[in-house]
């Protein structure tokens, strides 16, 4: 069986829905492909906080979304948890953030996607890609044991981390980043624990550091209900992930009794965008793209926004008949000159972290006051210290001044790096000059931290 749309959409997730939502509101004929049942859409593996004020694209019921799964629209700060001395680091948030009902809101997206008018298509799973003279023209998949291909002009590609679509595609000729591998992805756990007794702290997103580059989280759906889970970098020794979210919940007096609603895991992008997410008449967008926070995973609000993007660029070329990647590269720096500029910053802190001891980087996160670690990780702007904070900074980081001076070197790097992606080109033309400048900004970061390249 074959079915032929303008737009081909592969996985309901933010991204995904958003994309498709896009393209129907323009009255295009799309088709969403979702590999979970119905009864199980909409259920992934989630932070669930939303740091900040996000604001997503207006292609659905926006103020029905936030009703149905914004849960703890108070979070006003953030709890960075010591676990040798004791000491947290509280972080005032700038604006409010939340955390959300992840299944809820997975839900909703997809009863948006179908009231405008989306082919929404559950128990779909996609096998292969469909290609023509270099370009792709559709996918192919089994629903219940049935073969099915849906040929499109443009493909957008939201199935999420390590994306099978990009295994069969031979995107070799294309500009599209193939430079991914599984060293740069993340390997995390959650559960939803219920308390007899509210917790002291349900204003606040709470991180804790494993043994291993990663952290622990504590994100207050509400002062009973928590999501509580951790992640760790697949490119150092697996942890038992249930075991130890098991232990340290034992050891937390407010989880006395608790009650675990639910479980799920899941891998996600902790690396930098990818360089281009474009090839002829295909497209990826959200985690398929590397469109994460890569250190603290959260993706939310730019997977939205990147699904937008994509599909305003597929409905050109559509309209054209145009599906190169010349039509669809506009898409590519605006995700760069927006979140994706700052998400490769933070890139360069993963990495000098990935050459340094757990330990030690605890004991110089712990010494900088809380709006220098936020600078740190890659905010807008960065703030001055007056003398006597220095001398105390100076005083509390004895024995870690050269890891110290590293990490402000490394901040340098990522302000540079920021510029450069202020600079992404503008047609494919460019492409290979840019990489060119960035990567010479990497190599400033692989010499200062001793770090293996990590691309």
């Amino acid at each position: 069986m074959t079915e032929t749309y303008a737009i081909v959409v592969v996985g309901g997730g933010t991204a995904g829905c958003f994309a498709a939502a896009t393209v129907a509101g323009e009255g295009l004929d799309v088709v969403l492909l979702e590999r979970k049942s119905e009864e199980e859409a909409g259920h992934i593996a989630c932070g669930d906080a939303i740091k900040g004020k996000s604001t997503f694209p207006d292609v659905i019921d926006r103020e029905y979304l936030k009703e149905e799964s914004f849960q703890n629209q108070n979070i006003r700060r953030a709890v960075f948890e010591n676990p040798h001395s004791g000491d947290d680091i509280d972080i005032p948030l700038g604006t409010q953030g939340a955390v959300l009902d992840r299944k809820r809101y997975g839900e909703v997206l997809l009863e948006e996607v179908d009231r405008v008018g989306v082919d929404l298509e559950y128990d779909t799973v996609v096998q292969d890609v469909l290609q023509r003279d270099g370009r792709v023209t559709g996918v192919r998949a089994k629903r219940r044991g049935e073969t099915l291909t849906y040929e499109a002009d443009v493909v957008i590609d939201g199935a999420g981390a390590l994306s099978i679509l990009q295994d069969k595609a031979d995107l070799g000729d294309a500009t599209f980043d193939t430079n991914v591998d599984y060293s740069q992805f993340c390997s995390a756990y959650r559960e939803i624990v219920h308390v007899d007794d509210p917790v002291e702290w349900d204003d606040a997103i709470v991180f804790k550091p494993t043994e291993e580059l990663g952290y622990l989280w504590y994100f207050p759906r509400s002062s009973t209900e928590i999501n509580a889970g951790l992640g760790f970098q697949m490119n150092k020794e697996p942890m038992e992930l249930i075991d130890v979210l098991k232990r340290d919940l034992e050891d937390r007096e407010e989880f006395r009794g608790a009650e675990v609603e639910d479980k799920l895991g899941a891998a996600l992008p902790t690396r930098r965008p990818y360089d281009s997410a474009t090839a002829p008449g295909f497209v990826a967008v959200g985690d398929a793209a590397g469109h994460v926070n890569p250190t603290t995973g959260g993706g939310i609000p730019g997977a939205a926004k990147a699904g937008h993007w994509a599909a305003r660029r597929a409905i050109e070329a559509v309209a054209d008949d145009d599906p190169s990647e010349e039509t669809l590269w506009e898409y590519n720096r605006q995700v760069m000159q927006d979140f994706g500029k700052r998400f490769a910053a933070m890139d360069l802190y993963n990495i000098f972290g990935g050459a340094h001891e757990v330990d030690e980087l605890v004991a110089v996160v712990s010494s900088l006051p809380g709006q220098q670690l936020v600078d740190a990780l890659g905010s807008e702007g960065t703030s001055s210290m007056d003398l006597g904070l220095k001398i105390k900074t100076l005083f509390k980081t004895f024995g870690h001044w050269d890891t110290l001076y590293e990490l402000y070197r490394v901040h340098e790097c990522a302000e540079r790096l920021k510029d450069v992606y202020d600079d992404y080109p503008t047609s494919p033309a460019g492409f290979e000059d840019w990489r060119a400048r960035r990567d010479a900004v990497m190599d400033d970061v692989y010499e200062i931290t001793g770090a293996e390249p990590k691309y």
